[in-house]
């Protein structure tokens, strides 16, 4: 049986057609089926809400004031910027000592951009960002997070698929040197007003996947995800086994989680995050409009409820 060029390019196209919209259409209807169903999610995980804050969310002078606070709501993670962290660890340890608080993910802090033209603005940013993860490791962080280039950084390598294997070579490097300090290297997506490169977890999960390297992982932040992410639980699940670190804050105006009313719904990401069995930090990333004393616990309260919920 002879079958006709033009047919068979036809049908192939039209099944391979086919192929993608099914495999579009499941995907859409497991997200959503399992953003409506608890029994999608597994009832032994391992996964828990471990709440850390950055350095300027709790309220309080000094960091054991800090720690007093954020001991009183729960807080069981402290996520400190990178900026001069070498000098610090002592005092970080010190203040930690006896507490049910550890280091979460290291925010940032370094110098230069890795995607830039000039050679020596990418190798400031290389020794810088290892000049973090070295106290990061001491202070056992779960590791350090880096953008790979705003959008204010220029010039910057083209975004090519050349561009992408010299990132996955930089990062190569860069998360050898972070397990042999005990500790990783974050991607965090940004949303498009933020970031030219890496907007969303799953872009950041195949770098780490063809990298290949346990010292670099990925991370998801909600305030981010709103823009560029169709469901979060979706992004979430699309970290898979890469995701390290999340980070969280109001949907509207980057504030904290509940000061923007029934728009900071978290539950579908909470729900993916359960169906991985995350059992690392969800960190406050944002700012306050009210009372942090009034505020801060209430917003707490509204995760642990969402939490819940999931």
């Amino acid at each position: 049986m002879t079958l006709d060029r033009r047919n068979f390019l036809k049908r192939s196209l039209s099944g391979a057609a086919l192929l993608t919209l099914s495999g579009t259409a499941a995907a859409i209807s497991s997200c959503n089926t399992a953003a409506n169903d608890k029994n999608a999610i597994g009832k032994n995980t391992k996964a828990q809400l471990n709440l850390s804050f950055q350095e300027g969310t709790a309220p309080g002078e000094s960091l054991n004031e800090k720690f007093d606070y954020m001991e009183k709501l729960g807080i069981v993670g402290f996520e400190p910027n990178g900026g001069g962290l070498g000098g610090r660890v002592k005092e970080i340890k010190q203040a930690l000592n006896g507490r049910n608080i550890k280091v979460s993910a290291i925010c940032a802090g370094f110098k230069g951009f890795i995607l830039s033209t000039d050679p020596a603005i990418r190798k400031q940013c290389m020794d810088t960002m290892k000049e973090i993860i070295v106290p990061a490791g001491e202070l056992g962080s779960t590791g350090v997070i880096i953008v790979p280039g705003f959008n204010g950084q220029v010039p910057a390598l083209p975004h090519t698929m050349e561009t992408r294997n010299f990132l996955c070579e930089q990062f190569n490097e860069m998360g050898t040197f972070a397990v042999q300090h005990g500790t990783t290297v974050i991607f965090e997506p940004l949303n498009r007003q933020e970031a030219f490169y890496l907007r969303q977890v799953a872009d950041a999960a195949s770098i780490c996947r063809d990298i290949n390297n346990p010292g670099v992982r990925c991370m998801g932040d909600f305030w981010h995800m709103t823009a560029e992410e169709t469901c979060d639980m979706g992004a979430f699940l699309s970290g898979g086994e890469y995701l390290q670190h999340v980070h969280v804050a109001s949907r509207k105006r980057r504030s904290m989680p509940g000061e923007d009313g029934e728009a900071d719904n978290y539950i579908d990401g909470f729900k993916g995050l359960k169906m991985l069995g995350y059992d690392k930090y969800v960190s406050y990333e944002c700012g306050c409009q009210g009372d942090r004393n009034i505020v801060l616990p209430a917003s707490v309260k509204l995760l642990r409820d969402q939490w819940e919920k999931a």
